[in-house]
């Protein structure tokens, strides 16, 4: 199974989830910048196509890109991934994947998410004052959550709980087409 992985990453940890998805598959890895000047044959030999691009303000960065040209992809096995500074098991992940595709793109292109971190020291400027931004908000809001009192303590300075383990339903994912064609092309030469 031929697999690409087109990424973007500021500060690192998607990055560091590509290249584990790349070397887990077997696969490509190839930045965004350099996707973007490949010619639509490059694509065509990939049984499987994931982005990866990281969260910011309840949005994948970049992702538009992808999108587009996966609607000329649905013979393939195609997924994004999305790295954030929020951990795994955080409950509002769930609606926040819910809404990242529209309807039609969720019958071909499946979400992920892996919890990353925050890396304050490589974030270019714009990012690490809305960041900081952010936090100096929650931490004058009057009825603080238990969350949000989390959320305060995580985001005020870098930290890293990217994990591979967080590949893992990605690989299997993109490995069942892949799997279901060989076992296809199996019967039909029966």
């Amino acid at each position: 199974m031929k697999t690409l992985i087109i990424y973007t990453s500021q500060t690192g940890f998607t990055k560091k989830y590509a290249e584990w998805l790349a070397d887990r598959m077997g696969g490509d890895l190839l930045e965004l910048k350099d996707a973007k000047k490949k010619t639509a044959g490059y694509f065509e030999d990939y049984d499987a196509i994931c982005y990866g691009g990281w969260v910011m303000a309840a949005n994948i960065v970049k992702v538009k890109w992808f999108l587009e040209k996966a609607s000329g992809w649905k013979n393939k096995r195609l997924a994004v991934f999305c790295v954030g500074g929020s951990p795994n098991d955080n409950p509002d992940l769930d609606s926040f994947r819910e809404n990242v595709l529209t309807e039609e793109q969720k019958k071909y292109i499946k979400v992920f998410y892996c919890q990353g971190g925050f890396n304050y020291e490589k974030m270019n400027g714009p990012s690490k004052i809305a960041m900081k931004m952010f936090v100096s908000a929650l931490k004058k809001k009057k009825d603080v959550t238990e969350e949000e009192k989390i959320a305060i303590r995580m985001m005020s300075s870098s930290y890293d709980i990217s994990d591979i383990k967080y590949i893992e339903p990605i690989v299997s994912y993109l490995s069942e087409k892949a799997m279901g064609k060989s076992v296809q092309n199996q019967s039909e030469s029966v």
